[in-house]
């Protein structure tokens, strides 16, 4: 096991001792949100580098190390490429790179100064027949899921444009904030979509900041609802939402062939924590089958049954993680895996009830689990990312340039990552930490670590609304930083929360970064996310050879049971400390607690639940080796039983996977890109379909939701039918 320790010319590490229903029945309610930029449709020339793109290059220095500090590696004056043409240009890159490193200030002068310039209630029982059969027709609650659960619906696209195209009505006619939380509330309670408290928070809590931005955009409910939904909500081309990165002119390194290792190398241990979900209000024995989007607390009240019962270790429905069982997860860690190198955790704190939340209490269980890390596992270091939830109201990521009112900033949590992130990263990290939450590493010589805030991918980040393209310069500062790694050869892991192939990350950013893997494939030798909850993975192919994978992206399993889950957390063996490492991950693990054992027998039991090769007979964990594994889950039905339960991380309450949904899980492996499925999925999907016939329920719902598509289409329905529902008949 390697010694981890840091050499005198890095910089040391000062060490001390849901998404979730509740935004979506917001969404839902408002439907403001409820899809992706089409890859196939005609783009604007990508930007060239010239002379004119290096004011973007003098941005993006300007977010790396403080100039008071050291550099972490100096970068490598030496051609790489032979070639007269390319010297040349490689050494312009180095020189502009070089001199753009003298000043750090003129940027966040320029940024930071350029601020944007610009009772009665109506009951179900009193609406018109009709207008009653047009509700159950459009079906809010299974929007509600489809939101929740990202599978979404042309049924939840109609919802979208609906509610969008009505709120905006309201905003052009001079509707206040406060008129359009009444009516919001009206719509919520009347068609009980949730309790009482839970719409007057949900309504509260975010309608200042939808109001805000949808007074600020000039795109209608179709560009609204197919930039945020995607494929289902159909391609809609938007050319204010359409951008491409800036890629140094330097030639693409030939790939070399990763070996299969023949002998045993040193490792290093890793362990990721994702998604712990603590819920200070968790209480043993109160009702866990309630009617609000989290339940298991005081203000849910007893449970009428033995049945009903929250379970003192947790509860496999709509509860998150109490106390007692993430520190006996800590405890079962420090105890059993006494190895551990450094640790990578991927956020989402905070537990699911964000009708009520407060910046307050998620600093507070942000500090209280910094200091819990501290305590359980000293003098080794871990490397955070921020997740969707640590924000109040979830989500809500504004960019620097977009806001002009302070109540909307985001610097309280960006200062306060800040202050607790660098109890483990060097002071150099502060200023990109500060302005986006992400930052870049020297973990090891030859070794980085990049953590990207992937709330600017997030599409029910409505700030993106007002202006997606590449917020705070994150994406174009990250190609800086995998540029210099890959002229001083380093080998680079990239940590992040939300996946970027998963839907709820933006197409358009999805796209830009799926570039960027391809373009560095021989630096970024792995991805960890999280976000999810489940314990599954992500493809990419090269951009120009679809048939050939490049990277592979780890999504971590959640501590928190949220929902149907067992708790739990991989362990990863990465190739060490050794003349040419790849720093690839060799094999990895997943533990898991048995929470309907632990309940029983009051005594929780963390045990191993598969280690990936061994399980899977892979030969190794190359991305070729994974893109011969999803494609014999196609086939192979035995094996894809085991990967679902592994998926589901053996949870009693896992429900059956029919064909479709083998076919959507199997394309969510293939999808490092979001929201492109015809390009990613058509032929294994058609190798999936070819065993299995799609039903006629399935052919009836298919056909029905394309109708009522159609039919909201029509924008004299999409307006009124909305007002029916509320009451207004004018």
């Amino acid at each position: 096991m390697a010694n981890f320790t840091y050499s005198q010319h890095i910089m040391q590490f000062s060490l001390l001792t849901t998404w979730s229903r509740q935004i979506v029945t917001f969404i839902t309610v408002c439907a403001v949100f409820t899809a992706g930029v089409p890859i196939e449709k005609p783009r604007p020339t990508a930007p060239q580098w010239t002379t004119h793109n290096m004011s973007l290059w003098e941005d993006v220095v300007l977010l790396s190390s403080d100039s008071d500090h050291q550099p972490l590696l100096m970068i490598n004056q030496t051609g790489v490429y032979t070639a007269p043409d390319i010297e040349k240009m490689e050494n312009e890159t180095l020189r502009k790179f070089h001199i753009l490193k003298a000043n750090y200030t003129k940027y966040f002068y320029d940024t930071d100064g350029g601020k944007n310039k610009e009772d009665s209630r109506s009951s179900r029982a009193a609406l018109p027949g009709f207008v009653d059969k047009a509700l159950q027709l459009l079906n809010l609650n299974q929007v509600v899921g489809e939101v929740e659960t990202s599978v979404m619906s042309k049924m939840s696209c109609t919802a979208c444009k609906a509610g969008a195209g009505l709120l905006q009505h309201y905003i052009k006619h001079g509707k206040t904030r406060d008129d359009i939380v009444k009516i919001t509330y009206q719509f919520c309670t009347s068609f009980k979509l949730q309790t009482p408290r839970v719409c007057e928070g949900i309504t509260e809590l975010f309608s200042g900041e939808v109001v805000y931005v949808l007074q600020r955009i000039n795109i209608g409910p179709e560009e609204i609802c197919s930039f945020v939904i995607g494929d289902a909500c159909g391609d809609v081309y938007n050319p204010t939402h359409e951008w491409d990165v800036v890629f140094p002119p330097v030639p693409k390194p030939t790939p070399n062939e990763i070996k299969i290792l023949k002998e045993p190398v040193p490792q290093f241990k890793v362990l990721h924590l994702s998604d712990t979900h603590f819920d200070p209000y968790y209480e043993e024995g109160t009702n866990a089958d309630c009617n609000e989007p989290l339940c298991c607390r005081l203000t849910n009240g007893p449970a009428v049954s033995p049945q009903n019962r929250a379970g003192r270790w947790g509860d496999y429905r709509k509860c998150d993680t109490p106390k007692r069982t993430i520190d006996n997860m800590l405890q079962h860690i420090v105890s059993t895996h006494t190895d551990i190198d450094y640790i990578i955790w991927t956020g989402d704190l905070p537990a699911h009830d964000i009708w009520n939340q407060t910046k307050e209490e998620n600093l507070s269980i942000l500090k209280e689990t910094v200091a819990q890390l501290l305590k359980m596992f000293p003098g080794i270091p871990i490397f955070p990312a921020l997740g969707n939830h640590e924000a109040v109201p979830v989500n809500s990521f504004p960019p620097s340039s977009l806001v002009n009112k302070p109540e909307y900033a985001i610097d309280w949590l960006y200062s306060e990552l800040d202050t607790q992130w660098r109890r483990w990263l060097p002071g150099s990290v502060s200023r990109t930490i500060k302005r986006g939450a992400f930052y870049s590493v020297l973990v090891r010589p030859g070794f980085r670590i990049i953590s990207l805030n992937m709330n600017y991918c997030n599409n029910k980040n409505w700030w993106l609304l007002m202006n997606s393209t590449d917020p705070v310069k994150e994406l174009q500062w990250f190609i800086y930083e995998l540029q210099n790694a890959e002229f001083n050869g380093e080998k680079v892991h990239v940590l992040g929360h939300i996946p970027p192939g998963h839907p709820d990350c933006l197409k358009v950013w999805s796209r830009n970064y799926y570039a960027i893997i391809s373009r560095y494939e021989s630096t970024i030798t792995a991805q960890f996310f999280g976000h999810t909850h489940f314990d599954e993975f992500e493809l990419f192919y090269d951009t120009q050879d679809l048939g050939r994978p490049v990277s592979i992206a780890y999504v971590g399993p959640s501590v928190t049971p949220y929902y149907d889950l067992n708790p739990g957390y991989r362990i990863y063996y990465v190739d060490g400390d050794r003349e040419h490492s790849t720093r690839a991950v060799l094999d990895h693990e997943t533990w898991v607690m048995n929470l309907k054992e632990a309940n029983l027998y009051d005594y929780p039991i963390w045990q191993k639940l598969y280690s990936t090769q061994a399980a899977y007979s892979l030969p190794s964990l190359r991305p070729e080796d994974w893109d011969v594994f999803v494609n014999n889950l196609a086939e192979d039905q035995t094996l894809f039983d085991l990967y679902y339960k592994h998926y589901w991380k053996n949870s009693p309450t896992r429900p059956a996977c029919d064909a479709e949904c083998k076919k959507r899980m199997i394309c969510d492996l293939r999808s490092g890109r979001s929201h492109d499925r015809k390009i990613l999925c058509q032929e294994i999907e058609s190798r999936i379909d070819a065993g299995s016939r799609i039903s006629w329920s399935a052919w009836l719902y298919n056909g029905f939701t394309a109708s009522m598509s159609v039919i909201m289409s029509i924008p004299r329905y999409t307006y009124q039918i909305p007002k029916y529902l509320l009451g207004y008949t004018r």
